[in-house]
């Protein structure tokens, strides 16, 4: 992969939090939400973050748009590294990186109406006449899919789809080139999640726009992103291409999440559950193949080209 194919480049990137142990102790613990992260993103590609709650996937994402302090690591953005940043210089890469919140409902601020939530990143980057602030944000809104006129009402009054597509015309204000969408459809209804998630591909291709997206769900992932990480306490376990992690996992954490999935087909649901199983036993026979004596996994090795796996 050149250097000019890649847009956004983590080396071991880490974010520690210290923690009490009780109220009544006076000695922290440190928590290791991201423990040495590494990943690569090229133009216009989609790359998945997956995983079960408190993985460290949305604390990466958080990191890479600054809303994070990391701990140490780089953060090269066009060859350039966010982590070394001051403030004033972290700024001028700001409008070039948005975020896609997960909860449509709190993520819109209930006091402001849709021109004003729309125009608020235009008003901190770019100079423009209330004409041509008016007429930017109408574009966007007719661009989500709302009529021009919807920007005059509040976030109260949209239904959930609705409200997030808002807040994707927002992150589209600056004209970005990374978006990290952190489980932008989790807090939807199945029915409206495909629509968001077809719009979101259509605009990615009619924008040239890069995806970090974040999700626990499988189905979800395998439907978006072109690579894939795991992601299993603050570390990856497994990276490839979306066939690769789901018709190969080499990972015994990555084999329990896609025999996870739900079987569809009745006639496949006992077949499925000796899989579990299998893993399942795989998993105590085999734990020092995948972990060391502290439980932590080991560093991701290729096995192919676009294959990694974290074995000893």
């Amino acid at each position: 992969m050149s250097s000019m194919e890649k847009l956004i480049e983590i080396k071991n990137l880490c974010k520690y939090f210290s923690t009490k142990k009780s109220i009544f102790s006076k000695n922290k613990g440190i928590l290791k939400a991201v423990d040495g992260v590494s990943l690569q993103i090229k133009k216009g590609e989609t790359l998945g973050l997956v995983g079960e709650s408190g993985c460290g996937k949305t604390t990466s994402g958080r990191a890479i748009i600054g809303l994070n302090k990391v701990t140490s690591g780089e953060m090269l953005f066009e060859g350039k590294d966010l982590a070394k940043m001051g403030m004033g210089d972290r700024r001028k890469h700001t409008k070039d990186i948005q975020m896609i919140f997960q909860d449509p409902y709190s993520s819109l601020n209930g006091r402001k109406n849709i021109l004003n939530i729309i125009a608020e990143p235009l008003r901190n980057f770019e100079r423009l006449s209330p004409k041509e602030e008016l007429l930017r944000v109408q574009e966007l809104v007719a661009r989500v899919g709302l009529s021009p006129e919807s920007i005059y009402k509040y976030p109260h009054q949209f239904s959930g789809g609705q409200r997030q597509r808002i807040g994707i015309a927002r992150a589209l204000a600056l004209k970005p080139k990374l978006i990290i969408a952190d489980e932008p459809v989790s807090a939807l209804d199945v029915s409206v999640q495909a629509q968001v998630l077809n719009f979101m591909q259509e605009i990615q291709e009619e924008f040239n726009l890069t995806y970090l997206f974040i999700s626990h769900d499988l189905g979800i992932i395998q439907h978006m992103c072109d690579r894939i990480g795991i992601m299993y306490r603050g570390r990856f376990v497994e990276e490839g291409t979306a066939s690769e992690i789901y018709s190969n996992p080499q990972h015994v954490y990555t084999k329990r999440l896609i025999a996870a999935i739900p079987e569809m087909n009745p006639e496949k649901r006992f077949e499925k559950m000796h899989l579990r199983q299998a893993i399942n036993q795989e998993y105590q026979t085999e734990y020092n193949t995948y972990f060391d004596k502290e439980g932590r996994m080991f560093d991701l090795k290729k096995i192919s080209e676009t294959h990694s796996v974290a074995m000893q």
